[in-house]
């Protein structure tokens, strides 16, 4: 990449969607005060996107189209390249690593091609000296990538976790309000744009079990460990347990939560996505609607809270925005915080030992014995019952609710108490297992 700091930086951005338009407009509507800050103009030069005819709303004529991303990728009037197509591999990751070969800068909001091919892609820039950025990726217009890689830079992160993914917030936060159930919120929830019409990465966990490998490897310092996430979601939650954990004084919140652990054998990295309960006097529990929350714990800098809006036009291209700036300033660096050769490889964490509360509910048949069978379980797994509720009948009649929470106790405890309940002809359906979120 060949710029001074008196010439425009020139970008092409592939993919022209709902965030490629919105960078556009960004750029056309701050150019002033990006200039400002950057130091010198920020020009589109070049796009590319599937279909040349369709209307976004901005005036593409102004600049070079071309049909090929991987052409545009290796324009030599481009500095840096912005790609918005979205997609793990395929045209997206094929344009990326052209780029970042031809030794353009790459700025992409792409968050399963950075949890599949992130060192690849970083050890690309690292050899070509171009810089690869992506503060859109996770969070959207939060600057929490920023916040870890530099704002936290001098302290050893404990933990990092919150709320990564907007549309089963405001799934779960929307059935906290209203007490619909969440096959209507989901609809709804479709029907508004919160959520896709295949909405199964979001409400499965996986969107934000690939923002949480990202974070998870700038924090820790760690290789990106996608496959190593434990992904719950949040299809099995229902407007029983919604209301029964406000009785009990928390909220239902997805939470992708990271660490690392010390042990005999060395550094583990624990890596899960799942909701939880989460206590009403916790910074998370009043993070509602499609808002997402990033929460890290530094020894020296203490508890940290990241919040904004995790998706849109407006917030991604201002994280895309940003990252040009930085770009822009000659601020580079390395992607994960340090170069990839020295990122550690750090097996799976098991958290089977690590104490914690736990909601435990089961939709049971209604009949004798059904309750004494469930304690046994609990009991022979060495699990302690804190509190316990027994509804009536649901509505079509042949089954009750049964939800409890349990003291403090190893996480094993529970799935071996499950365990010997599997296959029980009292239970109409796998009980449903929320953790307990800590304070």
């Amino acid at each position: 990449m060949t710029t001074t700091a008196t010439q425009p930086l020139r970008i092409a951005i592939a993919g022209i969607g709902t965030v490629g338009a919105g960078v556009i407009r960004l750029l056309d509507t701050n150019a002033k005060l990006i200039a400002a800050r950057a130091g010198r103009p920020i020009e589109v030069v070049a796009v590319s996107a599937r279909d040349r005819s369709k209307d976004r709303g901005v005036d593409l004529s102004r600049f070079a189209w071309e049909d090929d991303m991987t052409a545009l990728a290796r324009r030599d009037d481009v500095d840096v390249v912005v790609e918005l197509v979205g997609g793990s591999d395929g045209p997206a990751l094929a344009c990326s690593r052209a780029a970042l070969g031809a030794g353009k800068g790459l700025v992409t909001a792409n968050k399963a091609m950075i949890a599949h091919h992130g060192l690849e892609l970083a050890a690309l820039a690292e050899a070509h000296n171009v810089p690869l950025k992506f503060e859109a990726a996770v969070a959207g217009g939060i600057p929490v990538i920023k916040g870890l890689r530099e704002g936290t830079s001098a302290n050893a992160l404990t933990k990092v976790y919150g709320i990564l993914n907007g549309t089963c917030n405001y799934i779960l936060s929307t059935m906290e309000a209203t007490g619909a159930d969440f096959a209507d919120v989901l609809a709804d929830a479709q029907r508004l744009g919160f959520a896709e019409a295949d909405p199964a990465f979001d409400i499965e966990g996986v969107d934000a079990a690939h923002k949480l490998a990202i974070l998870a490897s700038i924090g820790f310092g760690t290789r990106i460990d996608f496959a190593g996430v434990r992904v719950n979601g949040i299809t099995q939650v229902r407007s029983h347990d919604i209301a029964q954990a406000d009785a009990l004084g928390f909220v239902i919140r997805l939470i992708g939560e990271a660490d690392v652990e010390e042990t005999a054998d060395g550094p583990r990295l624990l890596q899960r996505v799942r909701p939880c309960l989460v206590a009403k006097g916790h910074p998370l529990s009043a993070v509602d609607g499609a808002t997402n929350a990033v929460v890290a714990e530094g020894n020296f800098s203490g508890r940290l809270l990241f919040q904004g809006a995790g998706a849109g036009d407006g917030p991604t291209a201002s994280a895309v925005a940003a990252d040009l700036i930085d770009i822009a300033r000659d601020e580079v660096g390395a992607p994960f915080s340090i170069p990839v050769a020295q990122l550690a490889a750090l097996p799976p964490a098991e958290p089977g030992h690590r104490p914690a509360r736990t909601y435990i509910r089961f939709m049971v048949k209604d009949r004798p014995g059904v309750l004494a069978e469930i304690t046994a379980a609990l009991r022979d797994g060495d699990v302690s019952i804190e509190s316990l509720i027994q509804q009536g009948r649901s509505h079509s009649g042949d089954e009750v609710m049964v939800a409890m929470v349990t003291h403090e106790g190893p996480e094993a405890n529970v799935t071996r108490a499950l365990a010997l309940l599997e296959g029980s002809e009292s239970l109409s359906g796998a009980p449903l297992v929320l953790p307990i979120l800590p304070l």
